[in-house]
Order: C-alpha cells, then sequence, then structure tokens
C-alpha cells in the first residue's frame, strides 16, 4: 500500500473528547432527517421570510378591521415584521436566521390571537404556523416555538388574560397550566412534523441494496460533523477495483452480490461511531471520527478484509478496493464538497498507482492528478503521432540458444521523453485506450518476429511473447484481433505466447478462461505472469488456463542471498512440471543466478544479464552476435 508514512495503529476506541455526552445521545435519540443542504436552505428560507413579511402586512390590516387603530395595528406589523427583517442578512448564521424568521411567525399567531379578542378558532394560527416552520426541518426552530408559546400563554395570560383566552375563566384564572396545555400541543405538532419528516426520508437516504445510508445521507452526517468545531474529521473514498469485470463477465446478479459483500466486511470492522455508505455504482464512502492518521488505520483493516476471495452465486471472485484518505485538517476546509474532493483525488492516486492501496491526500495530490490527466489526454493521440514505440527483449534458453522475444511498449513523449510502462499503461487501461494500443502492439510484434524469422540465422522457429491487459482480456474481439495479427503477420499461432498477470486471472477466473481457452485452441499459448505475487498462487496453478510459468522477478533476485528464495524457487519449477508447465525465470541479472536456476533445472531465462529490452533494430544486431558467439557488449550493460 501506498503511505504518506508509518504511523501508530490507533486505538479503535474514540478518545474521551470524542465521547458522546449524554445530552448529545439524548438528541440523537430525537427523530429527525437530515437537514436541508445549504442552497435549498437559502431558498426555503427566502420564501419563508417573504410570508412571513406578506402575512405581517396582513395582520396590520387585521387589526385595523378589528378597531384596533392605527399605532395598535402598526405595532402588529412591526413585530411579525422586524424579526424576519434581521433574519433575511445573510451574513448572520443560518441558526441565528432560522430563530429570527420563527420569532417572526410566533409573533404573528400572537398577533392575531390578540387580535381576534383571544378566541379559541384564533389559536389554530399557532398550528398554521407551525406547519410553515416545519419546512426548515430542524429542532431548533420547533424549539424556538415551544419556548415562545409556553411563555406566552403564561405572561400574557396572567397580564391580559382577555387577549390570549378571551372570555374563557377557566384558561384564564389558570394561565400556567393552559400555557402547559398548549405548549405540549405544540410539541405534539412539532414531533409529528418530524417523525413525517424522518419516514419520509427513509427511502430516500437509504441505499436498497446494501441498506447503507446513501450520498444525501452521507452528506448530511459529513455537513453536520463538520459544523462542531475543534472536531478533526475524515473521509475515505473507497472505489471497488475491476469491478466492471466483475459485473460484465459474472452478470449484474453477481455484482450486486460484490456491493452487498463488499458493504457487510465494511460494516465490520469499523469502530464505534465511524460509518460506512453507498454514494453508488461501486463507490463508498466512510466518515471517520479523528484525523488521517486514524482514517489511514481504518482503511488499511477494510482494505485487509477485502483482501480473500469470495464465492459469489457459485464463482469465485476478488473484491479489492482502492482508498482514498482525506481530513479537513490536510484540506484546510470544513466543507464536504472539499473533502470528498480530496479523499477521490486520493483514491484516483491510488487506483492509477496499481489499486489496492490506500493513498492518504497530501497538497502534492492535486498536481500528481493533473499531471496523470495531461498524460492521459496526450496518450489518446500517442499513436497517431508514432510516439508509440517497441522494444524487445530476449528468451534464453539454458544452453544459450535464442528462444524468443518480448514485445514491450515504450512512449517517446515529444516533452517528457521516454515514459516508462508503469507511468502509462495503467492510464491506457483506464481510458480504454489499450485496447487499440495493444490491437497495434500485436500487429506490429508478429510483422517483426515474422521478418526476423526469415532473415536472421537460426531464428526460424523464434517465439513471440506479448502482454495482454486485463481490459483486452474483458474484449469480446480478441480473438479475431490475434488472428487478425497472426494472419496479416504470417506467423504461426503456436510461436505467439500471449502473458497475463497473475492478479488478472485472479480477478475472475471464469471469464478470463473463456477467452484464454478459446486461444489457446487456435494454437497459441498462455503464460502466467509475475507469478507468485498473487493471492494463494500455488493453490491456484492447477486451475490456471496457462501453458508457461514466468518466475517474478522477486523470487529471483535473492536466489544468491537467501536460501529460502531457493527453495521457494524449486517448489514452483517442481510443481509447473508435475503439471506438464514450462517454466521461465524473469529478472536474472548476475551470473550466478542464472547458474542456480540452471541448477534448478529452470529451461529458459529473462534479464540484463543477456540483453536489456531494445529497438528492433539493436535486437537484430544482438541476435546476430549471439548467432556467432559475439553478443554486443553495449546490450548488456
Amino acid at each position: 500500500m501506498i503511505e504518506s508514512g508509518i504511523v501508530p495503529e490507533p486505538s479503535s476506541e474514540l478518545p474521551a473528547r470524542y465521547r458522546r455526552s449524554l445530552p448529545r445521545r439524548f438528541i440523537e435519540l430525537l427523530p429527525e432527517g437530515r437537514l436541508l443542504p445549504a442552497g435549498r436552505w437559502e431558498r426555503r428560507h427566502a420564501w419563508i421570510t417573504r410570508f412571513a413579511l406578506l402575512q405581517a402586512l396582513a395582520i396590520g390590516g387585521f387589526g385595523l378591521f378589528r378597531h384596533h387603530g392605527w399605532l395598535v395595528s402598526l405595532g402588529y406589523v412591526l413585530a411579525c415584521a422586524v424579526p424576519p427583517l434581521l433574519g433575511w442578512y445573510p451574513g448572520s448564521s443560518r441558526r441565528i436566521r432560522t430563530m429570527a424568521a420563527t420569532v417572526g411567525l410566533m409573533f404573528s399567531s400572537a398577533a392575531v390571537v390578540e387580535a381576534a379578542g383571544g378566541v379559541t378558532e384564533a389559536h389554530f394560527h399557532f398550528f398554521v404556523m407551525i406547519g410553515v416552520i416545519a419546512l426548515y426541518q430542524d429542532w431548533l426552530a420547533f424549539g424556538v416555538c415551544l419556548v415562545f408559546v409556553l411563555v406566552h400563554h403564561a405572561v400574557m395570560g396572567r397580564l391580559m388574560p382577555g387577549a390570549v383566552f378571551g372570555m374563557m375563566s377557566m384558561q384564564s384564572q389558570n394561565p400556567m397550566e393552559w400555557a402547559l396545555i398548549h405548549s405540549a400541543f405544540v410539541l405534539a405538532a412539532s414531533v409529528t412534523h418530524l417523525i413525517a419528516w424522518k419516514n419520509s426520508e427513509e427511502q430516500e437516504l437509504s441505499d436498497p441494496l446494501t441498506q447503507l445510508p446513501n450520498r444525501a445521507a452521507f452528506i448530511g452526517m459529513l455537513d453536520r460533523r463538520l459544523a462542531e468545531p475543534g472536531r478533526p474529521v475524515s473521509v475515505l473514498f473507497v472505489d471497488l477495483d475491476n469491478f466492471k469485470s466483475i459485473n460484465d463477465s459474472a452478470g449484474h446478479h453477481v455484482g450486486d452480490l460484490a456491493i452487498q459483500h463488499a458493504a457487510s466486511r465494511m460494516t465490520n470492522v469499523l469502530r464505534e461511531g465511524d460509518v460506512v455508505a453507498r454514494l453508488g455504482g461501486d463507490e463508498f464512502a466512510v466518515l471517520v471520527h479523528g484525523d488521517a492518521g486514524q482514517a489511514q488505520y481504518v482503511g488499511r483493516r477494510i482494505s485487509d478484509t477485502l483482501q480473500p476471495p469470495v464465492v459469489l452465486d457459485g464463482r469465485e471472485v476478488f473484491v479489492q478496493a482502492s482508498i482514498g484518505v482525506a481530513d479537513n485538517l490536510l484540506a484546510g476546509s470544513r466543507d464536504s464538497t472539499d473533502l470528498l474532493r480530496d479523499a477521490d483525488l486520493a483514491m484516483y492516486l491510488a487506483k492509477s498507482s496499481g489499486k489496492n492501496q490506500v493513498v492518504v491526500y497530501t497538497a502534492g495530490v492535486d498536481k500528481l492528478v493533473r499531471e496523470r490527466a495531461s498524460l492521459a489526454a496526450d496518450l489518446r493521440h500517442a499513436l497517431l503521432r508514432d510516439e508509440l514505440q517497441l522494444h524487445y527483449q530476449p528468451l534464453v534458453a539454458a544452453d544459450g540458444r535464442l528462444a524468443g522475444v518480448e514485445a514491450l511498449l515504450r512512449w517517446q513523449h515529444p516533452r517528457r521523453g521516454l515514459i516508462p510502462p508503469g507511468d502509462f499503461i495503467q492510464l491506457a487501461e483506464e481510458t480504454g485506450d489499450i485496447r487499440r494500443i495493444g490491437a497495434w502492439v500485436l500487429q506490429t510484434a508478429a510483422a517483426q518476429v515474422a521478418r526476423w524469422q526469415r532473415e536472421l540465422p537460426g531464428c526460424a522457429e523464434l517465439e513471440l511473447a506479448v502482454n495482454l491487459s486485463p481490459l483486452q482480456l474483458r474484449d469480446r474481439h480478441l480473438v479475431e484481433t490475434v488472428v487478425d495479427a497472426l494472419a496479416d503477420a504470417g506467423l504461426r499461432p503456436a510461436l505467439l505466447t500471449l502473458e497475463v498477470t497473475e492478479s488478472t486471472l485472479l480477478g475472475d477466473l471464469d471469464a478470463a478462461r473463456t477467452h484464454l481457452d478459446a486461444l489457446r485452441e487456435l494454437g497459441c499459448r498462455v503464460a502466467i505472469d509475475d507469478f507468485g505475487t498473487g493471492y494463494s498462487s500455488l493453490s491456484y496453478l492447477s486451475r490456471l488456463p496457462a501453458d508457461v510459468v514466468k518466475i517474478d522477478r522477486s523470487f529471483v533476485q535473492d536466489l544468491d542471498q537467501y536460501a529460502g528464495a531457493v527453495a521457494l524457487v524449486r517448489g514452483i519449477i517442481d510443481m509447473a512440471r508435475a503439471l506438464g508447465l514450462e517454466v521461465l525465470a524473469e529478472g536474472v541479472e548476475i551470473a550466478e543466478q542464472r547458474t542456480i536456476l540452471g541448477d534448478l533445472g529452470c529451461p529458459r531465462y529473462q534479464g540484463y544479464l543477456f540483453c536489456r529490452p531494445v529497438p528492433a533494430d539493436e535486437f537484430d544486431a544482438f541476435a546476430r552476435g549471439l548467432a556467432s558467439n559475439q553478443v554486443p557488449v553495449a546490450l548488456i550493460d
């Protein structure tokens, strides 16, 4: 995994300052849905404020109609209009503006009751205003209503009982008792509105497939958490790797099961208080109470729990993820949009750096992502501009004979110079350009090897090895592309080896087998590249659709230093032989490694000991020198 540094694993328990207090626990039990997004709240607040101002004018007119005089009616207008006018000012906080508009609406109800002489029907105006205030979807507004009614009925009911309770003697004699009764009705109406608010959102805020919170719910929770000053908040952006491959090859049912499986495993490893949500498709987000170090720890736990394979509807698949981490301290913002964007950028870097990794957002991530986006744009035109090249590296038999070549793609960028494959192959995979580029590699390499077979001494049976990317392996036109390339070049299928990495095969073994078996029926051979680096490699070897095993260079480089490496390579060679597979060791750089491999019975080698990857004209010189036992020194430096 790519990490921003070594950090100790934090305790899964939240620090004491993050533990919820009893009042907070009580508040969290209240029936409420998500707070309104800022834009929607602004629109509703503007409508409520206009309504309150128009109502203030209407109540002034009602006062005149009830013969209260110009001065009293003007007092009604001012009492009802001033609070919402103060709440109109955008420089105040959302809470202050909500309270101001709510107070204005409550004054309207009080004015109506007083102007009407305290008749029972006038009190219904309070409940109409509660319905308007419910548009704020905020307990604060209902709390203001409750307090206003309690104070108004208790105080004014004592001072001016006729203006509040009219001629109802029992109420006017016990204003506090009736203030509590009226407040209870207001509270009941408020709770009813909030329960309806929450129930109406349950379906909107829950992902139907996983039952996790959806994007809207997650952003609401994140906004509330970020609104609490002084508390670090982190977000994990989790994107499943190779999910499209699972969906396309195994069907949407298995894809849905993969989503549910990932959701379940992630939920099981979260700490108390952390929340996972499904944003959509194969994307998840995790809200972490803590800084980037704690979030990175949670990300590692999620990545680890997703590593083992899972059987879904009878198919064994790997459901792994690329994870981006960002916190509000690194982002320098307490805005949910900024935090999600930064976590998404970090996830993109994890994806483009090889997938199945955890990357923490830093200030340089923006630049790296922009550079990769620019590189991806240039890559789209690289083939048309003749910037792509093929280099060839020899495959040497144990007796020193040239057995074949591997075609390796290079990009000669007009400004950046020679770009290594690791910097652009993944980009081509992400953009889909790898299909066109891969077809060009097959056609060009096959034509070149066919030419060498005709022209170079001792190369009549020269073999060609070409890498297949995961996207090519899923392409339904792959077999047709290979057949066309072989036919155009006049190259026999038996001399073509198609190399596929072990991780690509294990991503969806059943889908890979379908295409590779068809190619093997044509006579082509299949090699497992980087063997030994996947999950439970040896246990899968007998099931992989392959003819050749390429021992990964990470094992070969330790042969002259560690006995364990020798034992491991011996095991791979022995098992491959038992299964009737050929073996090739890559990354052979020194004579001692070749000697040990020869003693272990490895029949073929590849590496800088013999020749680095070189352009076609330089390889021509190498092959002629090898045939005459005079290999140019420049090619093996």
